[in-house]
């Protein structure tokens, strides 16, 4: 069991604004490609796979793993939005990025 305090807990879940199966949905439609497709269960990015991975576990089942993936999924939000993180349109390749992490920056955060 990892030690995911209540702070990275909290704010992982604030940041990552898309459910389990929007995230899920959005890296199979971005990894399909007219030659080929990746297999559903492996489609998207590793980081996407991980986050997907820690929306369907319980607090008491993560790993240091997954705690390290949310810190950098954390990171990374804030890196590319402000603070607020109010809905915000931006470039489609920057809101793509965002949502293979899980935010969808056109989503209110809660």
């Amino acid at each position: 069991m990892a030690d995911v305090d209540d702070e990275l807990w909290n704010e992982f879940h604030r940041v990552v604004n898309m459910t389990s199966r929007e995230l899920g949905d959005w890296l199979r439609t971005r990894d399909a490609g007219e030659d080929s497709e990746a297999l559903p269960d492996q489609a998207g990015t590793p980081t996407g796979q991980e986050v997907l991975g820690i929306l369907g576990k319980r607090r008491g089942d993560l790993t240091d793993v997954d705690a390290h993936v949310m810190r950098r999924v954390v990171e990374r939000v804030h890196a590319q939005r402000r603070d607020d993180l109010e809905p915000a349109a931006g470039q489609a390749g920057w809101r793509h990025r965002l949502m293979s992490l899980g935010h969808d920056p056109l989503k209110p955060v809660g």
